[in-house]
């Protein structure tokens, strides 16, 4: 359950297959504006970690370890359902469906959510905190994914409408 006065953060971690500028990722690379740009205009977004404000760049600059291809995505939201709106329910699904053409299968979790006080903005480094309590100790109010919210991924594949078109 929501805490009052909380908004919800997430960190999704992924290790690219080739460098940022590898005609193999060339798709994703391609639709991280467009896709950023969604997410920023739909109800309930609240922020979203950025980078250089660079073309396509996205926040890919902030490399994990510094791996180049170990890029994250991190935004804070006002609710569990507009995050999941924005996942399952627009154009964002498409790319999101295709994720294994580009990213390395990673072990353990690679994404977390967790909550957050209303017009706090996460860090990188809170946020990977997270995802590794996370992964050392399962789900809890500290950490935890769709399923700690009663939101299963069959149930969420089961919920989700046709992609809409940006």
């Amino acid at each position: 359950m929501q805490p009052t006065g909380h908004h919800l953060a997430e960190l999704n971690v992924a290790r690219l297959i080739a460098p940022v500028d590898d005609p193999r990722v060339a798709d994703f690379v391609n639709n991280i504006d467009r896709i950023n740009g969604l997410g920023k205009r739909m109800p309930g977004f609240v922020w979203i970690m950025e980078g250089s404000s660079e073309p396509n760049a996205g926040n890919l600059e902030t490399a994990i370890g510094g791996d180049p291809q170990f890029v994250s995505n991190m935004t804070v939201w006002e609710d569990a359902t507009s995050l999941e709106n924005f996942v399952f329910n627009t154009v964002h699904k498409q790319i999101y469906d295709r994720r294994a053409e580009w990213m390395e299968l990673m072990q353990g979790m690679h994404f977390v959510m967790w909550w957050v006080p209303i017009g706090h903005q996460p860090t990188l480094d809170e946020g990977l905190a997270k995802l590794a309590h996370l992964n050392a100790h399962g789900a809890s109010d500290q950490a935890f994914g769709w399923d700690y919210l009663g939101m299963s991924a069959e149930t969420r594949k089961n919920q989700c409408k046709p992609a809409a078109v940006v």
